[in-house]
């Protein structure tokens, strides 16, 4: 028998913050400012673009603030991304789930630092608010009332990016990022499929698309040094 879809939602939040102190975070570059003024239209988003740009950051800064507002419809945030196939998930030790824990160390250090404590993360997740999870376990079911941030789009191929987007149920935002330059997929074909799927969503009225380049890094002088440098010599 095919699988029945389940529907994910969340309760009402009444007493979700009182432990948690979100920080007042203000965007840094011109396209920081977009992503927030787009967010703020209720459009689904995709952040395209530059490493170092901020561009994880901000989606999940917006997504915990709207799940922290008692008023907003939003009760949950998930965050999908592919266990990368290049330089295998099998080469990392313990079991699967240990495997898949080692991708979120960047979520945990983004909510150490927007909510100034270091356990943030782990008790989003403990509160039910926050769930990490592998493109390979959203098939089957339907996501309500929650927003999905989609990172590192670029290792998704086109089944899987249609697969994440067709989950989305009533009251749910959408949030793609990633840069296709940064794309580990090694099968031309695959990699294609990103264009081809940002191509569908450059039609839909429903989002927005930023791009950001070398004028929107944030991470170090170095950084941005580096990628400048970079994308002179190689673009």
């Amino acid at each position: 028998m095919p699988r029945k879809p389940v529907r994910k939602s969340r309760p009402t939040n009444t007493s979700v913050s009182h432990s948690l102190e979100l920080r007042n975070i203000v965007p840094l570059t011109d396209n920081q400012r977009d992503t927030f003024l787009e967010y703020s239209k209720n459009k689904n988003l995709v952040l395209h673009g530059m490493a170092g740009t901020g561009k994880t950051f901000c989606a999940l800064y917006l997504a915990l603030k709207d799940v922290l507002n008692p008023k907003s419809k939003q009760r949950k945030v998930y965050i999908i991304r592919s266990a990368v196939p290049t330089r295998d998930v099998g080469f990392l030790p313990g079991s699967l789930k240990e495997k898949i824990k080692q991708y979120e160390n960047p979520y945990r250090s983004i909510c150490s630092h927007i909510f100034s404590r270091g356990d943030a993360y782990d008790v989003l997740k403990g509160k039910d608010l926050v769930e990490f999870m592998s493109t390979s376990f959203v098939r089957g079911d339907t996501y309500d009332d929650c927003t999905l941030i989609i990172d590192e789009m670029q290792n998704l191929n086109f089944h899987e990016l249609d697969s994440v987007i067709t989950r989305a149920g009533e009251n749910t935002r959408i949030i793609f990022s990633g840069d296709f330059k940064q794309s580990d997929l090694l099968n031309s074909h695959d990699r294609k499929g990103l264009q081809d799927f940002l191509k569908i969503l450059a039609n839909m009225n429903s989002f927005s698309r930023i791009e950001f380049g070398v004028q929107d890094v944030v991470r170090s002088g170095l950084v941005k040094e580096y990628l400048i440098n970079k994308y002179k010599l190689f673009s």
